[in-house]
Protein backbone atom coordinates (compact mmCIF):
# COMPACT_ATOMS: atom_id res chain seq x y z
CA UNK A 1 0.00 0.00 0.00
CA UNK A 2 2.90 2.32 0.84
CA UNK A 3 4.41 1.55 -2.57
CA UNK A 4 1.18 2.44 -4.32
CA UNK A 5 0.84 5.79 -2.52
CA UNK A 6 4.48 6.66 -3.29
CA UNK A 7 3.85 6.01 -7.00
CA UNK A 8 0.68 8.08 -6.87
CA UNK A 9 2.58 10.88 -5.12
CA UNK A 10 5.32 10.83 -7.78
CA UNK A 11 2.73 10.92 -10.58
CA UNK A 12 0.87 13.78 -8.89
CA UNK A 13 4.12 15.77 -8.44
CA UNK A 14 5.01 15.08 -12.09
CA UNK A 15 1.57 16.24 -13.29
CA UNK A 16 1.77 19.36 -11.10
CA UNK A 17 5.23 20.23 -12.48
CA UNK A 18 4.11 19.73 -16.07
CA UNK A 19 0.97 21.82 -15.45
CA UNK A 20 3.04 24.56 -13.80
CA UNK A 21 5.42 24.53 -16.77
CA UNK A 22 2.57 24.90 -19.25
CA UNK A 23 0.97 27.64 -17.15
CA UNK A 24 4.27 29.54 -16.99
CA UNK A 25 4.83 29.15 -20.75
CA UNK A 26 1.28 30.34 -21.47
CA UNK A 27 1.77 33.32 -19.13
CA UNK A 28 5.11 34.22 -20.73
CA UNK A 29 3.74 33.98 -24.27
CA UNK A 30 0.74 36.10 -23.31
CA UNK A 31 3.05 38.59 -21.64
CA UNK A 32 5.24 38.96 -24.73
CA UNK A 33 2.43 38.86 -27.29
CA UNK A 34 2.40 42.01 -29.42
CA UNK A 35 -1.00 43.24 -30.66
CA UNK A 36 -1.50 42.74 -34.40
CA UNK A 37 -2.54 46.40 -34.78
CA UNK A 38 0.80 47.50 -33.30
CA UNK A 39 2.79 45.22 -35.61
CA UNK A 40 0.87 46.34 -38.72
CA UNK A 41 1.27 50.05 -37.87
CA UNK A 42 4.93 49.53 -37.01
CA UNK A 43 5.67 47.83 -40.35
CA UNK A 44 3.74 50.40 -42.39
CA UNK A 45 5.37 53.26 -40.46
CA UNK A 46 8.84 51.86 -41.11
CA UNK A 47 8.18 51.68 -44.86
CA UNK A 48 6.83 55.25 -44.97
CA UNK A 49 9.75 56.59 -42.89
CA UNK A 50 12.24 54.88 -45.21
CA UNK A 51 10.51 56.44 -48.24
CA UNK A 52 10.78 59.86 -46.60
CA UNK A 53 14.49 59.30 -45.90
CA UNK A 54 15.19 58.07 -49.45
CA UNK A 55 13.32 60.98 -51.05
CA UNK A 56 14.96 63.63 -48.87
CA UNK A 57 18.41 62.06 -49.40
CA UNK A 58 17.83 62.20 -53.14
CA UNK A 59 17.54 65.99 -52.95
CA UNK A 60 21.13 66.43 -51.71
CA UNK A 61 22.65 66.30 -55.21
CA UNK A 62 19.95 68.68 -56.49
CA UNK A 63 20.77 71.15 -53.71
CA UNK A 64 24.45 71.10 -54.71
CA UNK A 65 23.43 71.85 -58.29
CA UNK A 66 21.17 74.72 -57.13
CA UNK A 67 24.06 76.25 -55.16
CA UNK A 68 26.35 75.84 -58.18
CA UNK A 69 23.84 77.48 -60.55
CA UNK A 70 23.35 80.34 -58.12
CA UNK A 71 27.08 80.99 -57.87
CA UNK A 72 27.32 80.94 -61.66
CA UNK A 73 24.47 83.46 -61.88
CA UNK A 74 22.17 80.95 -63.58
CA UNK A 75 19.16 81.89 -61.44
CA UNK A 76 16.59 80.51 -63.91
CA UNK A 77 17.91 76.94 -63.66
CA UNK A 78 18.47 77.26 -59.91
CA UNK A 79 14.87 78.42 -59.54
CA UNK A 80 13.54 75.59 -61.71
CA UNK A 81 15.33 72.95 -59.62
CA UNK A 82 14.16 74.54 -56.38
CA UNK A 83 10.55 74.57 -57.59
CA UNK A 84 10.83 70.84 -58.33
CA UNK A 85 12.09 70.22 -54.75
CA UNK A 86 9.23 72.29 -53.32
CA UNK A 87 6.75 70.20 -55.34
CA UNK A 88 8.46 67.06 -54.08
CA UNK A 89 8.16 68.32 -50.51
CA UNK A 90 4.36 68.23 -50.92
CA UNK A 91 4.64 64.48 -51.48
CA UNK A 92 6.82 64.27 -48.38
CA UNK A 93 4.19 66.18 -46.38
CA UNK A 94 1.56 63.67 -47.49
CA UNK A 95 3.84 60.83 -46.40
CA UNK A 96 4.35 62.59 -43.06
CA UNK A 97 0.56 62.56 -42.57
CA UNK A 98 0.51 58.83 -43.39
CA UNK A 99 3.36 58.25 -40.91
CA UNK A 100 1.56 60.19 -38.18
CA UNK A 101 -1.51 57.95 -38.73
CA UNK A 102 0.64 54.85 -38.22
CA UNK A 103 2.22 56.41 -35.11
CA UNK A 104 -1.26 57.06 -33.74
CA UNK A 105 -2.22 53.40 -34.34
CA UNK A 106 1.00 52.23 -32.62
CA UNK A 107 0.30 54.48 -29.63
CA UNK A 108 -3.30 53.33 -29.30
CA UNK A 109 -2.32 49.63 -29.33
CA UNK A 110 0.74 50.07 -27.09
CA UNK A 111 -1.25 49.23 -23.96
CA UNK A 112 -1.52 45.68 -25.35
CA UNK A 113 2.26 45.30 -25.00
CA UNK A 114 2.64 43.99 -21.44
CA UNK A 115 6.43 44.06 -21.08
CA UNK A 116 7.53 47.40 -19.55
CA UNK A 117 10.93 47.46 -21.30
CA UNK A 118 9.26 46.73 -24.64
CA UNK A 119 6.81 49.58 -24.03
CA UNK A 120 9.71 51.96 -23.33
CA UNK A 121 11.49 50.88 -26.53
CA UNK A 122 8.29 51.35 -28.54
CA UNK A 123 7.76 54.81 -27.01
CA UNK A 124 11.32 55.76 -27.97
CA UNK A 125 10.65 54.68 -31.57
CA UNK A 126 7.39 56.64 -31.59
CA UNK A 127 9.17 59.75 -30.24
CA UNK A 128 11.89 59.45 -32.89
CA UNK A 129 9.29 59.21 -35.66
CA UNK A 130 7.47 62.26 -34.28
CA UNK A 131 10.79 64.15 -34.27
CA UNK A 132 11.34 63.03 -37.87
CA UNK A 133 7.95 64.49 -38.85
CA UNK A 134 8.79 67.75 -37.08
CA UNK A 135 12.13 67.91 -38.92
CA UNK A 136 10.31 67.30 -42.18
CA UNK A 137 8.19 70.39 -41.47
CA UNK A 138 11.44 72.37 -40.99
CA UNK A 139 12.83 70.91 -44.22
CA UNK A 140 9.74 72.02 -46.12
CA UNK A 141 9.89 75.51 -44.59
CA UNK A 142 13.58 75.88 -45.43
CA UNK A 143 12.90 74.85 -49.05
CA UNK A 144 10.27 77.61 -49.15
CA UNK A 145 12.83 80.15 -47.91
CA UNK A 146 15.32 79.03 -50.56
CA UNK A 147 12.66 79.41 -53.26
CA UNK A 148 11.83 82.94 -52.04
CA UNK A 149 15.51 83.92 -52.04
CA UNK A 150 16.09 82.59 -55.55
CA UNK A 151 12.93 84.29 -56.86
CA UNK A 152 14.21 87.55 -55.41
CA UNK A 153 17.61 87.06 -57.05
CA UNK A 154 16.02 86.09 -60.37
CA UNK A 155 13.89 89.23 -60.37
CA UNK A 156 16.95 91.39 -59.63
CA UNK A 157 16.21 92.16 -55.99
CA UNK A 158 19.20 92.40 -53.68
CA UNK A 159 20.42 89.04 -52.40
CA UNK A 160 23.75 87.40 -51.92
CA UNK A 161 25.14 84.00 -52.85
CA UNK A 162 25.92 83.58 -49.16
CA UNK A 163 22.18 83.52 -48.38
CA UNK A 164 21.56 80.73 -50.87
CA UNK A 165 24.58 78.73 -49.65
CA UNK A 166 23.47 79.12 -46.03
CA UNK A 167 19.94 77.99 -46.88
CA UNK A 168 21.26 74.98 -48.83
CA UNK A 169 23.46 74.09 -45.82
CA UNK A 170 20.44 74.34 -43.50
CA UNK A 171 18.37 72.07 -45.75
CA UNK A 172 21.19 69.51 -45.76
CA UNK A 173 21.22 69.75 -41.94
CA UNK A 174 17.48 69.00 -41.99
CA UNK A 175 18.12 65.94 -44.19
CA UNK A 176 20.83 64.65 -41.82
CA UNK A 177 18.47 65.08 -38.86
CA UNK A 178 15.70 63.17 -40.70
CA UNK A 179 18.19 60.33 -41.28
CA UNK A 180 19.29 60.32 -37.65
CA UNK A 181 15.74 60.25 -36.26
CA UNK A 182 14.91 57.33 -38.55
CA UNK A 183 18.01 55.44 -37.36
CA UNK A 184 17.05 56.08 -33.73
CA UNK A 185 13.56 54.69 -34.41
CA UNK A 186 15.05 51.60 -36.06
CA UNK A 187 17.45 51.04 -33.13
CA UNK A 188 14.59 51.35 -30.63
CA UNK A 189 12.53 48.79 -32.53
CA UNK A 190 15.52 46.44 -32.70
CA UNK A 191 15.72 46.68 -28.90
CA UNK A 192 11.94 46.11 -28.77
CA UNK A 193 12.33 42.91 -30.79
CA UNK A 194 14.96 41.60 -28.37
CA UNK A 195 12.45 41.80 -25.52
CA UNK A 196 10.13 39.50 -27.46
CA UNK A 197 12.63 36.61 -27.67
Amino acid sequence: MAKFSRKVTIVIIFVVLISAGYAFAAYWQGRNKVPAAFTTARNQGAIIAQNIVSTSNGSTATLEKIDQYDQEGDYADALKLTQSLVSQSQTLRNQAIDLSNQIEAMTESLSGVKDFTAQQDALEAISSHLALINQLVNYSGDLGKLLDTLQARFSGQPGTATEVTNEVTQINTDINAINNFNKQAQQAMTAFDKTQN
